[in-house]
């Protein structure tokens, strides 16, 4: 008997509904990084600007923006695009992909059974979990790219990076594989938030459902 018939091993594992998910999540996340990624820039250099002598120092977003323009040029506020883009979709992918994998087997493959606030927090806060643990690394070479000044001419080469596999790779020579999970902890904040957001999403969503279902329901009778 042929195997040609048989669904794809990823297929098996997720699901075709969950792929569209991951695919749409990805698209998502790929299409509002690219445009927003100067905003992303600018929130990160503004995080980390302390007042040190010898680095740059920001009043205000304009003040921001024309300083990074007139010492870096257009390309200044698209530094580190590359691997945020990629954080982006591989996070909002990955999320929205686990997330519906997860809620699909508590439902027992039956979409239209609703789960509890506690069942969605749940789902939500392993999928968060399992997105972290994959796009950690990506997000610590993603600001380091948007840290690293034009101008920088450290002769500390370990701590300069002409693109992403050069950060990469130079993350892992000169701090090891623990350099990529930087931030790892705090990051888990970001996970609870993610998971209570869809919690409250989904119990929404649910209620807003049953609602109309009994307007329907009244409207018929």
């Amino acid at each position: 008997m042929s195997n040609s018939s048989r669904p794809p091993a990823l297929l098996n594992l997720f699901g075709t509904v969950q792929l569209r998910h991951m695919v749409a999540g990805m698209s998502g996340g790929v299409v509002s990084t690219l445009i927003l990624h100067p905003l992303d820039l600018l929130k990160i250099r503004f995080a980390v600007d302390n007042g040190t002598v010898g680095k740059p120092h920001y009043n205000s977003v304009g003040q921001a923006v024309s300083t990074i323009l007139r010492s870096e040029g257009v390309r200044g506020l698209y530094r580190g695009v590359a691997s945020n883009t990629l954080t982006a979709g591989t996070a909002w992918g990955s999320y929205f992909l686990f997330y519906q994998t997860i809620k699909s087997r508590m439902q027992g493959g039956q979409g239209h059974v609703q789960l509890g606030p506690t069942e969605h927090l749940v789902a939500a806060s392993e999928a968060g979990l399992i997105t972290l643990v994959l796009t950690n690394p990506i997000t610590v070479v993603k600001t380091r790219l948007c840290l690293q000044l034009k101008q920088n001419t450290s002769p500390d080469k370990s701590k300069h990076y002409s693109g992403m596999a050069d950060a990469f790779h130079k993350i892992v020579k000169y701090e090891g594989v623990g350099g990529l999970y930087k931030g790892f902890v705090p990051g888990l904040c970001g996970v609870i938030h993610g998971a209570i957001q869809f919690m409250a999403y989904e119990d929404l969503k649910n209620r807003y459902n049953n609602y109309l279902g009994k307007v329907e329901m009244q409207q018929n009778n």
